[in-house]
């Protein structure tokens, strides 16, 4: 079986922070690495080369025979946008991402261009619920 690249390391949050090339982008990635943080009282953490996760639990993929470590929530600063990982997907949250503001989404993924034109409450909403979501998930 092929091994698993996106796993937490020891790499320098705030090093690979200051790296990301757009300003917007950059300025966006650190306000929602605060905004995690806050939120999930977790120290932020690399996983594999891009992604900033917060917290961790386990879970069973369908396709593996052994329990893996995911974070609770993350982002990546990516080129085209900010990518925030929202693990329990969005079939709860239509009325909250109505309300967001220009915003995309895939499987579990929220995608923003730019910060300041959405909601920060409504994000930090969206967030909270997922957080919560996936703690009581993963427990008993």
């Amino acid at each position: 079986m092929a091994e698993l690249r996106t796993t937490p390391n020891d790499g320098d949050v705030n090093t690979f922070l200051e790296g990301v090339e757009n300003d917007r982008r950059r300025r966006d990635a650190a306000a929602v690495c605060a905004l995690m943080a806050e939120i999930t009282g977790e120290s932020p953490r690399m996983w594999g080369d891009s992604i900033i996760g917060f917290g961790a639990y386990q879970y069973r993929p369908r396709s593996a025979s052994a329990d893996r470590e995911w974070f609770k929530t993350g982002f990546s600063p990516r080129k085209q946008s900010l990518t925030l990982y929202i693990m329990d997907g969005f079939a709860e949250y239509d009325e909250l991402l109505s309300r967001l503001g220009p915003h995309s989404t895939g499987r579990a993924c929220l995608y923003i261009k730019d910060l300041e034109k959405v909601d920060g409450a409504i994000l930090k909403q969206l967030i909270r619920q997922s957080v919560k979501h996936v703690e009581k998930r993963t427990k008993g």
